[in-house]
């Protein structure tokens, strides 16, 4: 690894950045600074949170058959401020700080075209292989990808709004109705913002299950009613209890764990929805098949968020969820390893760990 300074960087038009070799082997490298073109803009990177996904990848090398097979920046949660216009760029400004979409889709398949881009097939998406991510001092991105936030809005919350996103994209495809009741099944910041986003759009009861005690009493006090230890309580039984044995009207599973995805189905009422957000590190969903068909419940899968930027700044911009509480640690550039650690440990009662790249 070589250091280099910062005028040094300026001259030579490089940039420092965080890249995955293979497991558990993470590397600060100086890397060639990127040049936006037509449409897009250079971004100088804020913050960035560590992702379950990352971890994923800093652990098994691999999502599915997202497979890390060259060195990689990881890193998609991200903030940046507005450092350099590409030919055509008008609605932006240089110095403005914007939350980035990390999704770049191709605008032209079947997907796209009915209004779903989080599930086009030729998505190029910040820090999945082969696509490098934002680990990085700068990146570019195209310019309609950027929302610029307002005054108030520091780069920790910007970052925050990808996670805030897919919790919005999970509560809207529960349809969820004012008074109705949820269980959350898994309290990491994607289940405890689904909480908050489900408790914003009117949720009636919320019910969340979480191994962890630290993550059950943050849980507590920010938005659940019931937080429940899998590890010592019967949590279906315990929630059918709570529920006059009737069951939630949604079932969120956020946890990625092996027996989550039936508990939400077993925890459901006859009739009700079950949302899967959590990503198994086996790649494989266990359910079973008759409780989920006796019940007749609808079922259906998070494939990260598509439209949600705007109304999550305007959730964090009302008060109507609070994204702050959840970054519990701020780790430099340099000292990212430690922060994947931390995470990959649950240590020292980590949520969402962010690196700050830049000040």
């Amino acid at each position: 690894m070589n250091n280099t300074s910062g005028e040094s960087k300026k001259d030579t038009h490089t940039m420092r950045a965080a890249r995955l070799h293979g497991i558990h082997d993470l590397r600060l490298e100086d890397l060639p600074q990127p040049q936006p073109g037509p449409g897009e803009v250079l971004l100088r990177v804020a913050s960035v949170g560590v992702c379950g996904s990352d971890v994923h990848y800093y652990e098994e090398g691999r999502i599915g058959d997202a497979v890390v097979t060259a060195p990689i920046i990881m890193g998609h949660e991200f903030s940046a401020w507005i450092a350099g216009l590409g030919e055509g760029v008008e609605d932006l400004e240089i110095g403005q700080l914007a939350a980035v979409e990390p999704a770049i889709h191709c605008g032209e398949c079947e997907a796209c075209q009915h209004g779903h881009p989080n599930l086009c097939p030729d998505v190029r998406f910040c820090g999945t292989p082969p696509i490098d991510g934002v680990f990085a001092e700068y990146t570019i991105m195209p310019a309609e990808n950027c929302f610029p936030l307002p005054k108030d809005f520091g780069p920790e919350e910007g970052a925050m709004l990808e996670p805030l996103g897919i919790a919005i994209h999970a509560v809207d495809l529960a349809h969820l109705k004012p008074g109705q009741t949820i269980a959350v099944l898994g309290a990491g910041p994607i289940g405890l913002l689904t909480a908050a986003v489900a408790k914003a759009a009117g949720a009636g009861e919320i019910y969340m299950t979480e191994p962890l005690a630290d993550r059950r009493k943050f849980a507590l006090d920010y938005v659940a009613d019931v937080a429940l230890d899998p590890q010592e309580t019967d949590v279906v039984g315990e929630i059918m209890r709570l529920t006059n044995g009737r069951g939630v009207d949604v079932a969120f599973e956020a946890a990625g764990a092996p027996e989550t995805p039936d508990q939400a189905a077993a925890v459901a009422r006859p009739g009700g929805k079950v949302v899967v957000a959590g990503i198994p590190s086996d790649d494989m969903m266990t359910m079973t098949a008759s409780t989920a068909r006796r019940k007749g419940l609808t079922i259906k899968l998070v494939r990260r968020m598509k439209h949600t930027y705007p109304r999550a700044i305007r959730l964090v911009q009302k008060g109507m969820v609070d994204v702050k509480p959840l970054v519990t640690h701020l780790f430099p550039l340099q000292r990212i390893a430690d922060a994947f650690e931390m995470v990959v440990d649950y240590d020292d009662g980590v949520l969402r760990a962010l690196i700050q790249v830049s000040d």
